[in-house]
Parts: structure tokens; C-alpha cells; sequence
């Protein structure tokens, strides 16, 4: 069963404070009754209208239209070019994925080459953006991205899937990299938390093109070199659902990924 998000959460409050079925939410708002049953269980993204329509029935204070609206609006489909990532700051989409975060009961993300951005460490983070930013912007972005990793303590059910590559492609030399690594083991200690490796020596027949993160059954964002997109259309992240079925049972997890976690690390000791 889909686990309610805040915005899901707080619509369905609402209906029940104001006494009304779904049937007659959905009747006075003027949407379809499956609409407001899988936007109160976070399967389907209601658009900005809906909520407003919804918050006024439901006799919503004019502060809490506006929060289930932000919310709404910042899990709607759109794609920010890097370009315009750089002109604002690198900061300013750390905190846009960032309220994607929270606004997510379960996060799902995948990535094949690089550690994921949730569980890095200041040094892989400084390591990762190199110079492409200014260092005034470096530094708001890698407090950004490290602010975000407040959520992991909030109770929020976080899946890490990562192939072996990402632990294996040296971002800023062997030391940086063992304590990223020795990181990934003690966040894979959470109880929130699972933490998985398709270690290089499991065969696939399934391909690893680029990493994506899905939030509930909702929103699907990915990060391109020229581009950041976040897709809401259902077809999209019922697409990005399955593929993540593919690879969810080619990962080693528990014990078994802390293994190939403390291997990876030794080796970059080594190098030392």
C-alpha cells in the first residue's frame, strides 16, 4: 500500500475535518472521485486548480491553500536547463530537490556512476562540482545539498540503489572516497534507510543508462549534463517503476552490500 506523502496527508485531513466523502468532494470540486481517492494516496499528482478547488470546499485557511499549492507546484513536470542552474546558483536546485524530498513519504533513487546525492560527504560533494562554480557558489551548494540530508532523521522510507561503478569512479582521489564509502556504511545502518550495490561481477540483461529518482508513485526526476527534468506524467513514472523493478533484484543488499561497500574502500586504503 502507497504510503501517504504531506500533501496527500493533508488533503485527506482536510475532507475529514469538513465532514464530506470523496464522492461529494469530488462532486462539489467538479474532478473525478478517483482524482481526490488517489491524490489522498499519493498515486496521482493533483494539479495547482485541483488543490485550490479542493482547499476552498474543504474551508482551508488562506495559509494552508498556499502551502498544498507550493507543494503542488514544486512536484509538477518541468525541466531546468544547467545553464540556468548556474546563472541562479547551483544552491538554488538543491533546495528545489529538496522540497521534492519533503514532500515525498518514499524516495527511490538509482544511479550507475556516481554516489547519490542524499548520502554524500562535503568532500565528495566540493570533489563532484569541482570548478564549475565560483567558490562563493560552491560553498552555498554544498551546505544546500548537506541541509537536505536533514530528511534521512525524519522517518521517510529512503531506497539507495547504486551499480558498482559508482563506488569505483575515484571523485577526488583515494581518500575522499574511502570516507564517502565508510559514510554509505553508516547511513546503510538506518532503520529508514536501505542501502543496495549491483556489484560489476552480477550479469544483467537490463541496461543502466542514467540515474533517476522517483518520489512516492508521483514524480520522477532526472539529472542530464544539460539538464535538470522532473516528470509527473503517470505513463513516465510507471515506465521509470518498472525499470526500477529490473534492477531493484540484481542489487546485493543488507550485510551482502556493506561487503562490497568495505571492499571498495579497503582498496582505495591501499591506494593511499
Amino acid at each position: 500500500m502507497t504510503s501517504p506523502n504531506p500533501l496527500s496527508q493533508e488533503l485527506r485531513e482536510l475532507r475529514s475535518k469538513a465532514r464530506l466523502s470523496g464522492a461529494e468532494a469530488a462532486r462539489r470540486a467538479g474532478i473525478t472521485q478517483s482524482k481526490v481517492s488517489r491524490a489522498e494516496t499519493g498515486t496521482f499528482l493533483p494539479t495547482e486548480d485541483d488543490v485550490k478547488k479542493l482547499c476552498r470546499i474543504y474551508g482551508a485557511t488562506a495559509g494552508q491553500q498556499r502551502q498544498l499549492v507550493e507543494m503542488t507546484r514544486d512536484l509538477r513536470a518541468g525541466s531546468t536547463p544547467a545553464r540556468v542552474t548556474l546563472q541562479r546558483g547551483g544552491w538554488w536546485m538543491q533546495q528545489r530537490i529538496g522540497k521534492l524530498e519533503e514532500a515525498a513519504a518514499q524516495v527511490r533513487t538509482f544511479t550507475p556512476t556516481v554516489i547519490i546525492g542524499l548520502i554524500q560527504t562535503r568532500a565528495y560533494i566540493s570533489s563532484l562540482f569541482g570548478d564549475s562554480l565560483s567558490p562563493e557558489d560552491l560553498e552555498r551548494t554544498v551546505s544546500a545539498r548537506l541541509d537536505r540530508q536533514h530528511v534521512l532523521t525524519t522517518g521517510r522510507k529512503f531506497t539507495f540503489l547504486m551499480a558498482e561503478g559508482a563506488l569505483r569512479w575515484n571523485m577526488g582521489g583515494a581518500h575522499v572516497m574511502a570516507e564517502q564509502l565508510d559514510h554509505l556504511i553508516d547511513v546503510s545502518r538506518l532503520a529508514n534507510v536501505r542501502i543496495g550495490v549491483i556489484p560489476w561481477t552480477t550479469p544483467a540483461n537490463v541496461p543502466a543508462l542514467h540515474g533517476f529518482t522517483i518520489y512516492d508513485h508521483a514524480a520522477v526526476l532526472l539529472g542530464t549534463q544539460t539538464a535538470t527534468a522532473i516528470m509527473t506524467d503517470r505513463r513516465n513514472v510507471t515506465d521509470y517503476e518498472a525499470h526500477w523493478n529490473e534492477l531493484e533484484p540484481l542489487a546485493a543488499w543488507g550485510d551482502a552490500a556493506r561487503s562490497v561497500i568495505a571492499q571498495a574502500a579497503e582498496d582505495y586504503r591501499s591506494m593511499a
